[in-house]
């Protein structure tokens, strides 16, 4: 049987981003040799453009910080944040989730990755049981050259070329309105020209994190293959022993013997299967290798799907060259509100991404809201960041995504809508900001809206008036981060059959797979933290069950000087 194969590994590994070189560098760790294959010609995927946070509740920094939580907790605030969203979100994957948490932390930072706590960053329900603010994590900013070339090979040009951390954002964005914002600007240019003058290449959010996990991968030995995705898994007695993955020179057969494991992202760029499981081609932020191929062999072999129809669901704008920007802190901001294509608001504008994406949807269905329009005060444009306009600049204003006049019932006109419905919707507005209570939604009631607001607005940091011109009206419509469906796996990072049973020597993580957040979003870097702890978690069961290596994992450090 051998003579078949073109070359054999212990574990296979599809996908370049925080999953697959999780589970590459756990498999190595433990032993085993691991080979990573990845379908187009940049490594990084989608965690390359990502913020790069990490939501691992009960991890090592938070008790090196003081800051309480315990396992407990954790589940508890799983359970009122996720409800029951079926089988990928069972008991057993929560749990697993969170017992892994502080060993993937502790294996990395023995391994050299860099942690810093996004100590002020508050899970998205904060009120709920069990919420906490202080479970994100990060790394540290990276110097790629360090990776010599090979960054060349990398997305790293397609996002932002700084030392940009997440903990800097919520700052940045009103860097000249508040005194903390200011600071926190300085430090950010401190240390950008602190890089610059040591002659260092410093990236900053996911591009950190995923050179940071590529430099472990390259210093293991690990070989990654570029422009070779897996387009065929080889079974053999029900058992999945390795895959055919087709390279520029042709097919190549991979043996592999512990096990192949996906994590080779999503289906947000696949505009066949947005419109199948969506109803809409998608205004996505992940990769342009998110096509869903992954999933597809996964399910040839027999694997079960769950969450298609779901996102990781947000707010964009659309730009001028047909992608949309994610939009975050703008919707959240002061003296801003947003209303569907009557001049209604029908959401708190400082929610959760996720469910400010969902009920966008959902309201969608009975009045139109896609696009919405987001109405700001002047003084919006003068105090905030906007990441949009910032890069826009005249051709949005060109292509109608953003819309200025002189008072509210000029720009409702230019808006298609109703003057009279808009002018009532900013005086009943207006009205909350006085008493500090959004009668409608609740805006600024949580830590977690107040996060994205400005202290310095009075009673309620989310709540400005819409009142001194010209105002302005930006585009909105649906974005996400990726897609939330695939196979559906077990605790073990196992792929599932219809029938619930495990098919042997197939893993998956990521968004590959149904997420183990079900519908909804509990906090900062929810896509990136279970990727990469069931990408660890899949490496080791294969390590476990493949007879030839015994698992390191009785040795890996939970606590080292590396997470201070």
């Amino acid at each position: 049987m051998t003579a078949q194969w073109d070359r054999e590994v212990d574990v296979l590994v599809a996908g370049s981003g925080a999953a697959g070189l999780t589970a590459a560098i756990t498999a190595a760790d433990a032993g085993l040799t691991a080979l990573v294959v990845e379908s187009t010609g940049r490594w990084g995927g989608t965690t390359m453009l990502s913020g790069g946070g990490l939501w691992m509740p009960n991890n090592p920094l938070m008790k090196k910080l003081g800051i309480q939580d315990s396992r407990a907790d954790a589940l508890t605030y799983l359970e009122a944040a996720i409800g029951d969203a079926g089988p990928a979100s069972s008991t057993e994957r929560r749990e697993a989730f969170v017992d892994a948490v502080p060993r993937v932390v502790g294996l990395l930072a023995g391994l050299g990755v860099r942690w810093c706590s996004a100590k002020d960053y508050p899970d998205y329900y904060p009120d709920r049981p069990g919420g906490r603010v202080g479970r994100g994590i990060e790394v540290q900013p990276f110097d790629a050259k360090r990776l010599g070339d090979w960054v060349k090979q990398s997305r790293a040009n397609e996002g932002l070329p700084a030392p940009l951390k997440t903990d800097d954002v919520w700052l940045l964005s009103r860097a000249w309105s508040t005194p903390s914002g200011f600071v926190r600007g300085a430090r950010f240019v401190l240390r950008t020209l602190g890089g610059i003058v040591t002659g260092k290449r410093l990236y900053g959010l996911g591009a950190a994190l995923v050179m940071t996990l590529m430099e472990i991968v390259r210093k293991q030995g690990t070989e990654v293959l570029l422009n070779s995705p897996v387009s065929e898994l080889v079974l053999e007695d029900g058992r999945v022993v390795g895959a055919i993955i087709t390279t520029e020179t042709g097919p190549v057969r991979i043996r592999a013997r512990a096990g192949v494991i996906l994590g080779a992202g999503g289906f947000a760029q696949n505009t066949e299967w947005r419109q199948k499981y969506h109803g809409m081609p998608g205004n996505s932020s992940a990769a342009t290798g998110d096509q869903g191929t992954a999933i597809d062999v996964g399910v040839k072999a027999g694997g079960a799907l769950a969450l298609m129809d779901d996102a990781w669901w947000g707010s964009a704008v659309p730009m001028a060259n047909g992608t949309a920007q994610f939009m975050l802190s703008e919707r959240s901001m002061p003296f801003g509100i947003i209303v569907d294509q009557a001049g209604s608001r029908y959401l708190n504008e400082s929610e959760s991404y996720i469910d400010f994406g969902h009920e966008m949807i959902e309201h969608h269905r009975e009045t139109p809201a896609i696009p919405s329009w987001l109405i700001l005060d002047i003084r919006h444009r003068r105090r905030y960041l906007s990441s949009a306009l910032l890069a826009g600049g005249k051709s949005l204003r060109a292509n109608g995504t953003v819309v200025s006049a002189n008072t509210i019932e000029e720009l409702a006109a230019r808006l298609h809508i109703d003057p009279a419905a808009l002018r009532a919707t900013v005086e009943r507005f207006n009205g909350f900001t006085r008493s500090g209570v959004d009668l409608d939604f609740g805006r600024g009631r949580t830590v977690y809206d107040n996060y994205y607001g400005d202290p310095g607005v009075k009673p309620n940091p989310n709540l400005g008036p819409i009142e001194k011109g010209p105002f302005t009206a930006v585009k909105v419509v649906p974005g996400d981060l990726g897609t939330k469906g695939g196979l559906l796996t077990d605790e073990n990072g196992q792929v599932l059959t219809e029938a619930g049973a495990p098919i042997a020597g197939l893993y998956a993580a990521g968004n590959t797979t149904a997420s183990v957040m079900g519908r909804t979003y509990p906090g900062p870097g929810s896509t990136i933290a279970p990727a990469m702890v069931f990408g660890y978690l899949a490496a080791l069961h294969a390590a476990a069950t493949s007879g030839s290596v015994t698992p390191s994992e009785t040795v890996i450090p939970t606590e080292k000087e590396p997470l201070a």
